[in-house]
């Protein structure tokens, strides 16, 4: 027998260990459980170069509960521990960073997640446990030993009768810490943490259909049949996946396989996956996986389903941060790197050089995929279109790289359901839609249904209107607008009349002269009686509406931008007024009519007239909806 300290000179490193890590205690299992494969795939490597002479067998990870004495137990089969070598790696090594780990980390409150940091993966067991064994037999020809540790820097280490391979940790559970005796409370965390673990993972026993039975069937004196039950028998209870799809080769993989691998990671996930990525790299840095495009709502769920963060099949967050582009966050599925520590953080993430490697490589991937779906089917890539655009935009606004590849596939839906690429776009409506300035003008709209009068006149002139309504559309304009050398401007269709939009060189003659005009124009703005409008008598065509609200589409970008997080906001203009320009037809009957009308018949034709542009727009509300509701009715008298 032999005692001996912890190479460790300060007495209170396992409270303080208890202490940092509390938030995330559970991890703990994770830690062992991590060990043991370790242990278990080197045993196995050793036996393949034949540097151990051993078999590996059935080997196995197996968890146990004993309430009664209180004990939580993680066994593996693995290349185990000799004495000496418990001395080194147990006593020594793993407290090798100890110090740093105190002085580094002794203020700092905010700090989880830096055990395995320093190497004290197995001293993890003492956030829960006040006392340790660990009972080890080297795959060597040589005794077992048994170190006991009861959280002080003191330890025993002896001899042992373990016969069989391997390495038992017992854990003594605190008081503090009885949720973890639970069967419920370990179950979740397997599946948790290791439900994809390389080593199988054994929890309890099951029972299943013994394949050695045949029931018999007996007939009574009746000529009634009976089958007797199907017999019973227990078997281990695996918990994990050892060979999920990721860890294969997509040549070995069926679209079935996929299906299937996305419901086992997400049961409850209901909606199939519009598609999958496979990742696999070997080179400049170590990464495979599996991410699929989800069908997005419009209520975009971030907090649900998100991507898994594995080394070396071992979960590690589903925090992603750093490691998988912003925009590509909204996906699902599965990356796994042994190059990124089990304990990783947010400050390691963001300075660490083939983390940004994986981010690039990522989102290249993601771009060659799209681009190949498009090329291959895109028909189908149009029908899917609204469920991936939101990505694909948000990608092309925050990823210069992206972008550049994006444009090439990146759709634009028009009023008539077709579809185009950019450049198409440019190409389709150059002709038509460039004005007497050379600017070549987009005309977009954000709700088909609410902007429908505006897109018919745009379209009776033969120009084509394009969907654009998702919620960071002003600043993917804005971006398209300057990523090119030709004078192109994105304009809402709703944002002035037609005329006004494209302006070509034959203008509209008013039937109003100037002096009709002067006129009119103070004698509406005095019924309006509203400094949000600014009134504009234009000369449009007879068929148009006499009175037509616009929003300037300068005004309403910088209020789109400002709402999703720019514009406005990024010039402290605080929040941009509501500011419409009401345009009067000055071709259209009503208006003479109101020019030549008595005057309480002129405030009340206008006021008419007003409200139904207002109600066009969806900006008549309240006691004037009320009024208006009764007026009209008044009038069909």
């Amino acid at each position: 027998m032999s005692k001996g300290n912890i190479n460790v000179s300060v007495e209170n490193i396992f409270p303080l260990i208890k202490k940092f890590l509390y938030s995330d205690h559970e991890i703990f299992l994770r830690e062992l459980i991590s060990n043991g494969t370790d242990a278990t795939t080197k045993l196995k490597h050793l036996i393949s170069i034949g540097e151990a002479k051993t078999e590996l067998g059935d080997a196995k990870i197996e968890i146990s509960i004993d309430k009664n004495a209180k004990t939580l137990t993680i066994k593996d089969q693995g290349l185990g521990m000799t004495a000496d070598e418990v001395e080194k790696y147990i006593n020594q090594i793993a407290f090798s960073g100890a110090e740093e780990f105190l002085e580094k980390y002794k203020d700092d409150k905010n700090e989880t997640g830096v055990i395995g940091h320093f190497g004290l993966g197995f001293y993890s067991a003492f956030m829960v446990a006040d006392k340790v064994d660990l009972i080890t037999k080297s795959f060597k020809d040589e005794p077992a030993a048994h170190w006991t540790c009861d959280g002080s820097p003191e330890y025993t280490l002896v001899e042992h009768d373990k016969s069989d391979r391997g390495t038992e940790i017992i854990l003594h559970i605190a008081d503090d810490s009885t949720e973890f005796l639970e069967e419920a409370k370990i179950s979740g965390l397997l599946n948790k943490y290791n439900r994809f673990n390389q080593v199988p993972i054994k929890f309890g026993t099951k029972q299943v259909n013994d394949p050695d039975f045949t029931p018999q069937t007996t007939t009574d004196k009746d000529g009634k049949e009976t089958t007797e039950p199907h017999k019973q028998i227990d078997v281990d209870n695996i918990i994990n996946n050892t060979n999920p799809a990721w860890t294969k080769k997509p040549a070995d993989l069926e679209a079935e396989d996929y299906t299937n691998f996305y419901r086992e990671l997400y049961p409850m996930q209901f909606e199939e996956s519009l598609f999958h990525i496979h990742l696999n790299v070997d080179y400049p840095f170590n990464l495979t996986g599996i991410l699929f495009f989800p069908k997005l709502s419009q209520n975009l769920d971030m907090q649900k389903d998100k991507i898994q963060l594995y080394q070396n099949q071992v979960f590690v967050t589903d925090n992603v941060e750093g490691i998988v582009p912003d925009f590509l966050q909204m996906l699902k599925g599965v990356i796994d790197s042994p190059d990124i520590p089990l304990n990783v953080s947010r400050s390691y993430l963001q300075a660490d050089g083939a983390v940004k490697k994986i981010s690039g490589y990522i989102t290249k991937k993601v771009a060659d995929k799209l681009s190949s779906l498009f090329k291959k089917d895109r028909a189908d890539f149009e029908q899917k279109w609204n469920d991936i655009k939101v990505i694909i935009e948000y990608g092309m606004l925050s990823e210069d790289k992206f972008f550049d590849k994006a444009k090439k596939f990146a759709l634009y839906p028009t009023v008539s359901d077709s579809f185009f690429t950019f450049d198409e776009l440019i190409e389709k409506t150059k002709d038509a839609q460039t004005d007497k300035d050379g600017n070549h003008i987009i005309l977009y709209a954000s709700n088909k249904e609410a902007q429908h009068s505006y897109i018919q006149d745009a379209t009776a002139k033969g120009y084509e209107v394009v969907i654009l309504d998702s919620p960071i559309v002003s600043h993917l304009m804005q971006k398209l607008e300057t990523s090119g050398e030709s004078k192109v401007q994105f304009t809402r269709v709703d944002s002035d009349f037609i005329d006004n939009l494209i302006k070509k060189d034959d203008t509209v003659i008013s039937k109003l002269t100037d002096e009709e005009k002067e006129t009119l124009k103070p004698v509406i703005e005095g019924a309006v009686n509203n400094k949000s409008y600014t009134v504009q008598l234009e000369a449009m065509d007879s068929s148009s509406s006499p009175f037509l609200i616009t929003v300037p589409e300068f005004m309403r970008r910088m209020k789109e931008m400002q709402a999703s997080g720019g514009g406005g906001g990024m010039m402290g203009m605080g929040n941009l007024p509501e500011m419409y320009n009401l345009v009067v037809n000055t071709n259209h009957p009503l208006v003479s009519e109101i020019l030549t009308a008595e005057e309480g018949k002129k405030k009340e034709l206008i006021t008419q007239a007003f409200d139904l542009a207002k109600l066009s727009q969806n900006l008549l509300h309240g006691e004037e909806l009320t009024n208006f509701i009764k007026r009209s009715y008044e009038l069909i008298k």
